[in-house]
């Protein structure tokens, strides 16, 4: 289990050029002489040449740009991943470092070979970051600091859970399309060109109403049925609110040099064991805990939350167990950011605050009850009032 846990937390996972590009975003890289000319397709048939891709070496450039409609995000998340490292931002620890990709528009390059390689290279104007992962070892580099962050034992990435899987790709694309019933509709919407590649474009919508997400949009190469791009569009309006996709990328297998990492004369490393223990003795996640137990959701999952809805529009609600708090209780760092999210709502439920993003909405009530979900502000007052 404890290897399980370090995966999740430091691993570069192949799947970057897939469905794990969900969490970073790309300016789209279309062709300016228009759109490519392909053999037509069926949703069906899409899914199955995803399904049926084997690519697991690539190495490629692209752009994180991510838009959630929150104010100082960035500065907020680095201030408390900061604290939670127990380093600042002079941390190499990738938990504290891979925040800035939630924020902002960043530039990246990667490279894989299979699930024991892969190499995440963070550009920052002058400075870099990178993480390593090469068998059994990870390695992480931050310049601006000289410091390095180091761990062994982590077991290999992109593991799939043990659970039975569908035995063939059309199997597995007949029960996506199943499983998305009455509440989505899945299509083919033209084509595109990203990194210079002729893609398809698979675009996912909900049908429901009251759902924040307005579609989700995935480009996946004509010729291996890579996903190559992803963009996440809210019903806001404007830019999207995560847009992922190369602008370089080369199936060729990287060099077994790519993956070498040495440590940069006059580093300080600071090893994964130590930071694990500098947690369990309490003193990184203390200012983290306190941020969140001072604002109201220090014991958000007391209770284990519970599903109101279903599909696009389902909310999940918990009860903290406390009274809601005052945002002038909250730290200094978190203040602002909660004025700025927070609008005062009533109802049936009583009084209460909804925070928003352009995706996840939360709300507040007056007597410690949350309710959270990819749905407009009003959804959550009408679920609030519900449970009345």
């Amino acid at each position: 289990m404890a290897a399980q846990r370090k995966t999740s937390r430091y691993v570069v996972p192949v799947a970057v050029a897939g469905i794990a590009a969900a969490t970073i975003g790309l300016v789209p890289a279309l062709a300016a002489s228009g759109d490519p000319d392909l053999p037509e397709i069926t949703a069906q048939q899409l899914i199955e040449k995803i399904a049926a891709s084997d690519t697991e070496a690539l190495s490629g450039t692209f752009k994180i740009s991510t838009d959630l409609g929150l104010p100082a995000f960035d500065g907020l998340l680095g201030g408390l991943a900061g604290g939670a490292s127990g380093d600042g931002e002079g941390s190499a620890d990738p938990s504290a470092q891979l925040t800035k990709l939630v924020s902002g528009t960043h530039t990246l390059k990667i490279a894989a070979d299979g699930p024991e390689r892969q190499k995440l290279t963070l550009l920052d104007g002058k400075e870099q970051y990178s993480l390593v992962h090469n068998g059994d070892e990870v390695w992480a580099y931050d310049s601006a600091s000289n410091q390095v962050f180091h761990e062994k034992g982590v077991e290999e990435a992109g593991q799939a859970p043990e659970k039975e899987l569908p035995a063939s790709p059309k199997a597995l694309a007949d029960e996506v399309l199943k499983a998305a019933g009455d509440t989505t509709s899945i299509t083919v919407g033209g084509t595109a060109n990203v990194a210079g590649r002729d893609a398809y474009r698979l675009v996912i919508e909900p049908k429901q109403q009251g759902s924040t997400v307005e579609s989700v949009t995935i480009a996946v190469d004509a010729a291996t049925g890579t996903p190559l791009k992803f963009t996440l569009d809210s019903t806001s309006g404007g830019k999207p609110v995560v847009d992922a996709g190369f602008t370089k990328v080369d199936f060729a297998r990287p060099a077994a040099s790519e993956f070498d990492f040495t440590v940069p004369k006059g580093a300080e490393v600071t090893e994964g064991d130590q930071l694990e223990k500098d947690h369990a003795a309490g003193k990184a996640p203390e200012d983290l805990e306190k941020a969140l137990g001072d604002v109201g959701l220090g014991g958000a999952g007391q209770n284990g939350p519970e599903i109101v809805g279903e599909g696009w529009t389902a909310i999940a609600t918990f009860d903290t167990g406390a009274a809601a708090p005052k945002t002038e209780d909250a730290p200094k760092e978190a203040r602002g950011f909660l004025d700025a999210l927070g609008d005062e709502v009533s109802g049936k439920f009583g009084t209460g605050t909804v925070f928003k993003t352009k995706i996840v909405n939360a709300l507040m009530t007056e007597d410690g009850k949350v309710y959270v979900g990819a749905v407009t502000p009003q959804a959550l007052v009408d679920a609030a009032n519900a449970a009345k």
